[in-house]
């Protein structure tokens, strides 16, 4: 069975669909930010900011659906196997995770010549999926909170308590600025860590379900 994971039980289309919504927002919403911030595009301030929360709220409601999903739809908990689970397992700990971090970022880190196969996500990998999705909501509340003087929101008590336990709206911006630099790092180190074995990796989310050679031998 090749170890390759490009096919259609470890990436299932709903969540291939996901990924790219979540690509396409990410994209959209860090270009939106620095109009807002810099206005450096040919597009209204209203324009920018519109299209800017569009994509925020796009962004939550798919990975609020992420999640959600995860409880009810199989895929491959194994790298190179089509035996599927409930895929909120790949995120729980599992026992081929053991004592792998440690390893897994000496890779990483060019101090390890090995790979670290260790279920169908790693250690650092489950870590860093998982961290993304305080860091979106964070992102969208520091962002509505920006926005919400300029408005008449009955919520808006619930948005300046936070500008007043950062001391102040300038504060906040600042927050939310440098929060944009951090989603951009780590979706250029997600693509690269993604890479480092060979593009073969980007085959499931690119070409969907195209299948590794051979692979029509495991059914």
């Amino acid at each position: 069975m090749s170890h390759e994971g490009h096919y259609r039980e470890a990436h299932p289309l709903i969540f291939v669909f996901q990924h790219w919504v979540n690509l396409i927002c990410m994209a959209g919403l860090a270009f939106s930010g620095f109009v807002i911030h810099g206005s450096f595009y040919a597009i209204s301030m209203g324009g920018a900011r519109m299209i800017h929360f569009t994509l925020m709220f796009v962004l939550a409601v798919n990975i609020t659906s992420r999640i959600i999903l995860s409880f009810w739809v199989k895929d491959a908990n194994q790298l190179g196997t089509r035996e599927v689970d409930t895929d909120i397992k790949n995120w729980l700990p599992q026992k081929e995770n053991k004592h792998q971090l440690l390893e897994t970022a000496k890779y990483y880190l060019f101090m390890r010549k090995e790979r670290v196969i260790s279920a169908k996500y790693g250690a650092l990998q489950k870590i860093a999926y998982l961290a993304t999705v305080p860091i979106t909501f964070f992102m969208g509340y520091t962002g509505f909170a920006l926005y919400g003087p300029a408005q008449q929101w009955p919520v808006w008590g619930f948005f300046a308590g936070g500008i007043s336990l950062v001391g102040g709206i300038m504060t906040m911006r600042i927050i939310h600025y440098f929060g944009m630099w951090v989603v951009i790092l780590f979706t250029m180190v997600h693509a690269y860590l993604a890479a480092i074995d060979g593009f073969k990796a980007f085959y499931g989310l690119i070409f969907l379900w195209r299948e590794s050679p051979g692979a029509e031998e495991g059914h």
